[in-house]
Parts: structure tokens; sequence; C-alpha cells
């Protein structure tokens, strides 16, 4: 259970005041002012463009040579601003540490591990190399890398990318600095390692007592490790106040927009809140009045005229004309923001639905080979490995589970409609094993896929009229026939049709996702694949996006297969969940029943990992750490896969472990007659030490 925000001391430890930072005259980062006191968390949330990163750069001088930076950042009253290069280097890493996003950019890959590290201690303090090395090994078992000894010699590329993450805060606490900056450490990380980094930056907080500046765009993160909150918005801080008190009551629109935005995994979100159009780009210049004005329903004459200043009193301060009154009424995000209602789909027994899609028991295993010019095969990688999946029309279901898991191969050898390499799929009632030419290119269209990444999927030197019209005329549609379907198209996904001529570049990243839903809408299938559509996407962008799947299913009747690593997300939009490991399903079942009472240990773990929006609800929460990462695929493991990792299996007696090490579990249903099954020998163990149903549960 996580532990309360703590009250800070008087005096900061570092003073930002009035930071401005710009490129080539295009201001990024205008005007902000932040303090950071000793042993606390402060953590900076907006959307991409909004100058977190920039902020956090600038205060170690790690900006480009292009960047022009003004004001003042002050450790323990020493102004770094403007600081010599020397002296500044004598800074970086003994007072002021950074844990960058991506942990490849911070090590060098020709170099080990361990002599990394032992050269972060050795530039900073007076020891040798052996000495230096026992502290780089006692450092990554700090962080959780298991057999530290020989983790030293490992190469970058050797760890996985949890794994590269917690060497990199090893680094950064090398020298026990005053201030840690995380710049979205957690970004692209499956939600189990997630958890792991969250608490290996806790644990490292508390043994060397220094502040944490936290910047993530994921406002759960946000909310079950800050202390406190800053807002940014245009380059700005928009609005700041203790964690509790800024999700509880905020006093900014934008504040009020991306919580709303935020699917929630209990439920309680209620509709999705879009926050309309788009935050201006890095570097932009600033209108006169406030910089959020075009986005904000609450936007007055007055907002346009003067920017308004950070203002308010306790620890709570807002950039808005409207803050006393959203503090006084304290209105959901969907009264701020309203959002219609998607249209109601014709309730419809499952049993009397047509199969969309059913996939049993499906494998795929790839050779691994070994050598240089003369490459052998050296064993098998079994990325899929007994694979079931039932999709009706209508109904959304969402395949989860960590990276590793064969989520992708799955998607792609149902896409193929060919024999699978063992075991059975059936697209729209037909066996893709006996399928022939001529019914492919039939079935082909009934299937289409949306990808994570629409500018990887859209051509960029065709306009985008041209870009849905291509899949019509590939089907033989009359030239004029597509050229009149792609105003329509445009207008489902809801962007304008007088855009058709501009080309993908010109569009922003959620309007570029919905170009990729109106390309695979354009030959009217009856299943969309969604290989993670929102990943990529900021969060209110996100939403609107998430808002549009599901108009589209209940006006088209469509049947989706959603893959994503947000469980969220999945809460959100899908009736049915599949949840994969290694290769494997191991649960499955409606969303509801899956969400509130999971039988898997696995499909525990990854809900215990997602964080909620709501500081307090994440505090009281258990926590279920998952040890390590998935076991490779390319070893056949017996028994049961997850055993090395599960907590049930090792709060069993010793007597009982052997079914779980012997036998390979099935597939079970909760009671008779349920569609909600579990591949565990122990799904309703008493002995679960993390389940909050447990009589015996310390919570």
């Amino acid at each position: 259970m996580n532990t309360p925000p703590s009250t800070p001391p008087t005096t900061p430890l570092l003073t930002v005041r009035d930071l401005t930072v710009d490129f080539d005259g295009h201001p990024a980062v205008r005007g902000v002012d932040l303090d950071l006191h000793r042993g606390e968390t402060l953590g900076l949330v907006g959307e991409s463009g909004s100058g977190k990163s920039v902020t956090a750069l600038a205060v170690l001088g790690l900006l480009p040579a292009t960047a022009r930076t003004g004001g003042s950042v002050r450790l323990d009253g020493r102004e770094l601003l403007g600081l010599p290069a020397r002296q500044l280097a004598a800074v970086r890493g003994r007072r002021i540490a950074m844990v960058f996003q991506d942990p490849l950019s911070a090590f060098t890959p020709v170099h080990r591990i361990g002599d990394q590290i032992a050269e972060a201690v050795r530039i900073h303090q007076d020891v040798g190399r052996a000495a230096a090395r026992k502290r780089a090994a006692d450092l990554l078992d700090l962080v959780g890398i298991p057999d530290p000894a020989r983790a030293l010699d490992a190469f970058p590329h050797e760890f996985s990318g949890g794994m590269r993450q917690r060497a990199v805060i090893a680094m950064a606490v090398a020298n026990e600095p005053d201030v840690l900056l995380a710049d979205e450490p957690t970004t692209a990380l499956d939600v189990t390692i997630q958890a792991q980094v969250l608490d290996v930056l806790r644990t490292a907080r508390r043994e060397s007592g220094a502040a944490l500046l936290l910047v993530s765009h994921d406002l759960g993160v946000i909310a079950g490790s800050a202390d406190r909150v800053a807002v940014m918005y245009a380059g700005r801080i928009v609005e700041t106040a203790p964690v509790d008190e800024l999700f509880a009551a905020p006093r900014h629109p934008y504040t009020l927009g991306l919580i709303g935005a935020v699917p929630r995994l209990d439920g309680r979100g209620g509709p999705l809140v879009p926050i309309p159009g788009r935050p201006p780009a890095a570097g932009e210049p600033a209108g006169p009045g406030c910089a959020f004005a075009d986005r904000c329903p609450l936007a007055e004459d007055r907002c346009r005229t003067a920017e308004p200043p950070l203002a308010g009193t306790g620890g709570h301060r807002a950039a808005c004309v409207r803050a006393d009154h959203l503090a006084a009424t304290r209105p959901a995000p969907a009264e701020v923001y309203p959002v219609p209602a998607p249209p109601a789909a014709v309730p419809r027994p499952r049993a009397a639905r047509d199969s969309v899609l059913a996939v049993r028991g499906l494998t795929r295993s790839f050779p691994r080979r070994r050598g240089g010019l003369l490459r052998r095969r050296a064993g098998e990688v079994h990325a899929v490995d007994g694979v079931d999946l039932d999709i009706r029309r209508g109904e959304t279901l969402g395949l989860v589970g960590e990276s590793g898991s064969g989520k992708s191969t799955t998607l792609y050898e149902i896409l193929r409609l060919a024999a699978p390499q063992g075991g059975r799929i059936e697209l729209l009632g037909q066996d893709t094993a006996a399928l022939d030419r001529a019914a492919v290119r039939r079935l082909r269209s009934r299937v289409q896929i949306v990808f994570q990444d629409p500018a990887a999927s859209l051509d960029p030197r065709m306009p985008v009229g041209d870009v849905l019209a291509e899949p019509l005329l590939a089907r033989r549609t009359p030239k004029a026939e597509a050229r009149r379907r792609v105003p329509e198209l445009l207008r489902q996904v809801g962007l304008d049709p007088a855009h058709a001529d501009r080309y993908p570049h010109e569009f922003s990243g959620g309007q570029r996702q919905r170009i990729s839903i109106a390309r695979a809408l354009a030959v009217r299938p009856d299943l969309l694949v969604l290989d993670e559509p929102v990943s990529a996407l900021d969060v209110s962008v996100q939403a609107g996006v998430l808002n549009l799947l599901q108009r589209l299913k209940a006006e088209l009747g469509l049947a989706y297969l959603f893959v994503s690593h947000d469980l969220s997300v999945v809460r959100h939009l899908a009736d049915r969940v599949a949840v994969m490991y290694l290769g494997r399903t191991v649960e499955t079942g409606a969303a509801e029943e899956v969400f509130t009472r999971p039988r898997h240990p696995y499909t525990r773990a990854l809900l215990a990992a997602v964080p909620l929006p709501d500081p307090a609800a994440e505090r009281a929460r258990p926590r279920l750490l998952l040890a390590g990462d998935p076991p490779s695929p390319a070893e056949r493991h017996p028994g049961c896969p997850f055993r090395a990792r599960c907590p049930v299996h090792a709060a069993l007696a010793p007597e009982r472990r052997e079914r779980c090490a012997t036998e390979a579990p099935a597939a079970r249903p909760a009671a008779p007659g349920t569609d909600h099954t579990a591949a565990c020998h122990h799904p309703d163990h008493p002995d679960h030490p993390d389940d909050p149903d447990d009589p015996d549960h310390p919570g």
C-alpha cells in the first residue's frame, strides 16, 4: 500500500524562477516557476509539446546549443544557469541526476553495464576500480536486477527494456544525488515492468533521501507517486497543487479535461472527455491572451486579451479567470466538456449473434538460427503456443498481455488467411485452411487492420483523398464511386471532407489515426483488427479516438479485435477479454467478470499494476509486483509457464507445487455453464498473498 504524501519542509532544495527556453526565437518554455523540496516528489504533467521535458533538461543544462535559456535555477541557493561547463559537470550526477525516457540512449552500447555505472561512481568519488565495481553491484541489487555480479558484465542489448531502465536508475543514484529528474521513465514499458520501475524509483528516493521531479503524461502514475503536481500547457504552468487536492477539485479547465479523458480501470470514469482542438505546436508564438482559450469551453472575452497569472491560496494555484468558479462548483469533466452519448446498440444475446472469428489451439513457432555465413538451426521460438479466441458480430474482444506474449504473432496468423501451422482459424464461418486464391481475395476486404503508428501506415506522397480511395480502386470500384465515398468516409470519422486534398503530414496524430480508421472502413469490413491504435496518442486525443470507435461499432455493427497493453483502455472499450501469457490464452471471459473477479494470478497481477488516476484510491490498493521478466519463448516450459513468477505458487505447500511443475493447466470455467475460463490449477486458492478478498489479507 502506498504511503500518503508527505508535508515538505519550508525551504526548497531546488528553485526555478521565470525559466524561459526558446529555439531560434520560438518559445518552448515561458516563465516556469517550480519549487522542489527534499524528499518530495513533484509530478510534471501535460500533453506532448507542453514543455515538460525541455524544462527538466534546462535544469541540468542539457539542451542543445540552439536553445537560449533565461531565468534562474538554484540548487541550495547556488545558481546553475550560466555556470561554466566544468562546474556544471561537477553538479551533474553528483547533486542532480537524470533518468531518461529511453534507456538505450543513456548507455553506450559497446561498454558493459557494470563499467558504465562504475565510471559514474569514479568520476565523482575518489575510489578504486574494485570499490567502484562493488558499488555498481550493490546498486544493481538495490534496483532489483537478478544476479547483479553477473549482470555487471552484460552489455545493454542483453538486458530487457525494464532491466535497462532499472540499470539507468542505478546509475542515476550511484552518487546519492540530492535531486532526481525522471523524464517519462515508464513510457513504452509493460504495465508490470512499469510497476517495478516505479517501485525502484520509490526505493531509490527513500534510500538516498533525494527529491524527485517526475515528468509523465500518465495521470495514474502521477496520482500514485507524486506529493504535488504541476500541470503544463503551451510552455507555462497553468495549475499546481497537492496531488489529492488537484485530482479532487481541479481549478483549470485544462486539468479538468485531462482527468476526464483518462479511462479508468475501476470503471467509474463515465464517458471519456476529449479536449477539443489541439495544443499549440512546440515553439508556436503565443497570442496576447490565454493559450488555452481556443480550446476552452469556459472562455470569455477577457481570456483573449491578457494571459491570466498563476494565482491562488493554500498551495493550490491556477492560471484561469474561472478558477474560483471551478473551485466552488467542482463540476464533473463531462459537465464542462459535453460529450454526446454514443448510439445504443440493439441488445442481442451473445449466443444469437453470428460468429466473426473463432480460433482454436493456434500455434506458431519460428526456427532459431546461430552462426555467421553458414547459419544453422538451433531450436525454435514458440511465439504462439495454444491460443483460443471467439468474437461475435458487434462485439469487441480485448487481447492483452506483456510484450512477447504472442499478441502480434496471433494477429498476423489470423490476417494471413492461410492454413495455420497448428490449430484452426475460422473467419466469418470459413476455415482459412480450406480457402483458395479467389476465396482469400473475397475475404480479404472483410477483415481490416488499423496499426499503432498512423504515420507509418499512410503514404506521405498521396493526398488523403487518394489514400482513402486506394482500397476501393483495388477492388475495381469505379473511380467516380470511389471519389463519392471519400467525403462520406471523412465525415464518418469526424474529419472535414474539404481537407481531402491535404497530405498526411498536415494532420495531427489523432487525425491521422482517424484517417487510418476511415481507410479500413472504406471496404465495409465485418472485423476490424486494432493493434495498439491509441498507444502513441496524448490522453485527450486518445479519448476522442476511443469515443469514435464506440460510435462506429454501434452504428455499423462492427466486430473489433483490440490489442493493447493498456488495461484501462481495454476496460473502457471491450465487451470480452482474452489474457495471453507466453503464447497461451490463460484467461478469457466477459470484461466485467475478468476485471472484477479475475481468476488467474497473472490477470490479477496485471490489474494490480495498473495505476488509478485517483490518489486516495491508488494509495489504498494492495500492491503486487511480479518478479522478473517473462521467460524466453525459445525454451519449452513443462507444467504451468507462469509458476516461476506466480505468487499463488510461491504460497503453496511444497507437496502441492508438483502439479504446477509437471502438468500444463487446461482452461476451466469458473462455474458450470459460464464462459469465464482460466488456465490455472488453483484459481480460487485462498493463499493468494495480495488478494483483497482473502479474509487473512493484511489490508
